[in-house]
């Protein structure tokens, strides 16, 4: 499927790995000129080096944190006339509602609703004087019902969903969409992380805390990288242009909701 998307330009945050890395893909493979941010400078020049061989489109890697104003900055600077923009960090550590203190919530409102909103703030003009533009923000499932031991997530994430869901209706009229991907569980650093932490809390190993977590997933697996990439994709393709505003599951089922 031509996704009619050949020749634009994305950035795509925290991409050298996982869910960010998937979406880095879906786009390079449908013919989108990339600039791949991530913190490690390793790994990201790998990753954007397999996808500029495999897809012989242009990639630009910038190793920043997009926490900082600095790093943000530089992101920007490689392509400020984007087309596209993909917003990702990674999440707050899991933990307990009694230990969290004001410099912890500071953190994850910093990385998951503050920067991704600044990232838009920059962007956005421009695509709304090009009348078109794609903007699909990695958020969780968390939003939709929340995970207690991710209250941080629940709470950043949330004003991030409230702040698209105004601004998306804003823009929409020039031709600009903003979309939310919700994951729940995938095959990422993330999955082994949360599940190494449920083991080691209920004294069992990682693998039976994995198959636990997938056992209570409707699909009974954990989500891969390249099917959310290929969610990505269609999102800034040329058939999503009446999407707006949305918040998209993508957790096998796991969320029980009607609607």
């Amino acid at each position: 499927m031509d996704l009619g998307i050949a020749g634009k330009r994305a950035i795509v945050c925290a991409s050298s790995k996982g869910l960010g890395l998937g979406c880095a893909e879906a786009l390079a493979e449908a013919g989108v000129n990339l600039v791949m941010s991530a913190r490690g400078e390793e790994s990201l020049a790998a990753s954007a080096e397999r996808i500029r061989s495999s897809h012989s489109v242009e990639v630009v890697e910038v190793a920043a944190d997009v926490v900082t104003d600095e790093g943000r900055e530089r992101i920007v600077q490689a392509c400020p006339a984007a087309d596209i923009l993909v917003t990702n960090a990674g999440g707050p550590p899991p933990g307990h509602w009694s230990n969290w203190g004001r410099q912890d919530f500071i953190a994850a409102l910093d990385a998951n609703m503050l920067a991704p909103i600044d990232f838009m703030k920059r962007l956005l003009p421009g695509m709304i004087d090009r009348r078109w533009g794609r903007v699909v923000n990695i958020t969780s499932q968390s939003v939709r019902a929340p995970i207690a031991v991710l209250g941080l997530s629940n709470s950043a994430r949330s004003g991030l969903t409230g702040y698209v869901a105004g601004t998306s209706r804003q823009v929409a009229p020039h031709g600009v969409t903003i979309n939310n991907l919700l994951p729940g569980i995938h095959q990422t650093d993330r999955a082994v992380s949360l599940d190494s932490g449920a083991a080691r809390s209920r004294g069992i190993t990682q693998e039976q805390a994995t198959q636990e977590r997938m056992s209570a997933i409707p699909a009974r697996r954990y989500g891969t990288v390249e099917e959310f990439g290929a969610a990505c994709a269609f999102l800034c393709s040329q058939y999503a242009g009446y999407i707006v505003g949305q918040n998209i599951l993508l957790d096998g089922g796991a969320t029980n909701l009607t609607m």
